[in-house]
């Protein structure tokens, strides 16, 4: 009997489930964070955000040269690729400044704001819009991201300022989740993930110089900065890159919210803070929304 071709709509459905399994993959590597980055605290947070960028360009570099893969280096040296690195850096940038004027919980929750963001973005520029389930699945997310994060209200003019900056760190992180996927037909992913990474790592190499006299380098700390740059950024936004290839942008921007539930878990092993009843009904909440929206 003859071979039946596969059907289009099922080589979607395996591409999406490859791209969700990619998406979870790397929220396993972002959960890592903020145990990693309690570790490395000695080092101060703009050169930690740039050791990150920098290792996880030759994390790239690495696998590439593993997997046989030749970079085109000369379509990583434009303004096009600038402007990536510029919003993956300022990202990080307004994350990290964030924490200076508001509660990591306020940070937190806004910053994850950002599959409301992304679905705008992806409407307008990708023409990719959402059901209404869908938008029930990324206000679940959201919304459970603020009550994991224990958000409590602050008008204050300095907490107004930092949960501005969070927001920015939300719109650049839509930004950068939109042109990944906007460009997976035009550069191979290993070629996007090194450009944008190292010139993130340009873009903050001026802050991470200003801030470098306040650091103090242990072993434990430029350890846990380097599998934060290998592990988390080099491997783990690299994964997320490649399932944004696969699954739109807003799907796999809110599973990647998983990653607070994550690091609350992870924190309660290694650090011994346990998570509130409160906090548990919180990712309870986004894991309702991820359904939603993969479902």
């Amino acid at each position: 009997m003859a071979r039946q071709p596969i059907a289009p709509a099922s080589d979607e459905r395996r591409s999406r489930r490859r791209g969700y399994a990619l998406a979870a993959s790397a929220v396993l590597l972002f959960s890592t964070s903020p145990v990693l980055t309690r570790v490395a605290g000695t080092i101060s947070s703009l050169e930690i955000a740039w050791w990150r960028l920098f290792l996880a360009a030759l994390t790239v570099l690495v696998i590439a040269t593993i997997s046989r893969h030749r970079i085109r280096w000369q379509p990583l040296v434009s303004s096009q690729f600038a402007l990536y690195g510029l919003t993956i850096a300022l990202h990080f940038f307004f994350y990290i400044a964030s924490l200076s004027f508001t509660t990591v919980a306020h940070s937190l929750a806004l910053v994850y704001t950002a599959p409301v963001f992304i679905a705008l973005l992806s409407r307008v520029v990708l023409k990719e819009g959402l059901t209404p389930s869908r938008w029930l699945g990324v206000a679940l997310g959201v919304i459970g991201a603020a009550v994991l994060a224990g958000v409590e209200p602050d008008i204050r003019p300095r907490a107004l300022l930092g949960d501005a900056l969070a927001i920015g760190s939300a719109l650049t992180f839509a930004v950068y989740s939109v042109a990944g996927r906007s460009v997976r037909g035009r550069y191979p992913l290993y070629d996007y993930a090194a450009g944008v990474y190292g010139w993130g790592a340009l873009w903050l190499t001026p802050l991470a110089l200003w801030a470098a006299p306040g650091s103090s380098y242990s072993l434990p700390a430029l350890g846990a900065v380097v599998f934060l740059g290998i592990g988390p950024l080099g491997i783990g936004h690299t994964l997320y890159n490649a399932a944004l290839r696969r699954v739109p942008a807003t799907a796999v921007n809110l599973i990647a919210t998983g990653e607070v539930f994550g690091g609350v878990l992870l924190s309660a092993i290694f650090l011994a803070e346990y998570p509130t009843p409160f906090a548990l009904a919180g990712g309870a909440i986004i894991l309702l929304g991820i359904g939603l929206v993969i479902r």
